[in-house]
């Protein structure tokens, strides 16, 4: 199982999802982390292999997730994160364009997205283009190097593809992302061998849906092009 269990009770499993696997697919030849988790609690031997997907990450983006296991617990965490009350972080590498960014300097991005299904992608356009939704982030420069920066982000709003399409616009494309990515930022990650979206979902912190205690939970990135152009580092 490429899904790792971070924890589990009788409500709740959190793991860490690496890149290059679907949260959910609709391929029966493709193994997706849903399909891995339902097969887990079978062959522990529940009952009930109820998996309640309430938040997703892309494919090809590694990090931490929640899954409900009963009915219960899906809907009191989907109220959570349609109230705004689910705090979720991420670390991002970016190709700063104009390499004008500075370690400590903080921001933050407000846009409107359309999201267009059927070639699966976003783009930022005007408030008063039909489908558009507001869109909203803010970050912290970690660290920086030459032209590449180490971003904290903290989501405000949950759209599609949202920190990838918002950050590229703002002229910091993730390294990694062939969809968004700049000529300059796909360049560079050729170069460093960059075969997924650097971006980690790393902290998350909900309210447990039985206890009603906060539970957080923190990672590192796994993918070798943050240690390999930032080193070790400790951001919590």
């Amino acid at each position: 199982m490429r899904t790792e269990i971070i924890k589990e009770d009788d409500q709740i499993i959190v793991v860490y999802k690496p890149a290059g696997i679907a949260v959910e697919t609709a391929s029966i030849r493709q193994t997706d982390v849903v399909s891995e988790l339902r097969n887990y609690l079978a062959a522990k031997g529940e009952s009930n292999s109820y998996v309640g997907i309430v938040h997703r990450l892309d494919q090809p983006v590694e990090g931490l997730l929640v899954f409900a296991k009963t009915p219960f617990a899906a809907a009191e965490l989907s109220k959570q994160i349609s109230q705004g009350r689910v705090q979720k972080e991420y670390l991002a590498a970016v190709f700063m364009e104009d390499g004008s960014l500075k370690q400590g300097s903080r921001g933050r991005l407000v846009d409107y997205l359309v999201k267009d299904s059927k070639n699966n992608s976003s783009k930022v356009a005007k408030k008063e283009e039909k489908g558009a939704k507001r869109a909203s982030l803010s970050y912290e420069v970690l660290q920086t190097k030459d032209k590449i920066g180490l971003l904290q982000i903290r989501l405000e709003t949950g759209r599609h593809h949202q920190i990838r399409v918002q950050l590229s616009h703002a002229g910091m494309p993730l390294l990694g992302d062939l969809k968004y990515g700049s000529d300059g930022a796909k360049e560079f990650s050729r170069n460093q061998d960059v075969q997924d979206v650097a971006l980690c979902a790393c902290d998350l912190t909900f309210t447990h849906p039985k206890t009603k205690k906060s539970d957080r939970y923190s990672i590192q990135p796994k993918k070798e092009i943050f240690q390999k152009i930032f080193g070790d580092f400790s951001t919590h």
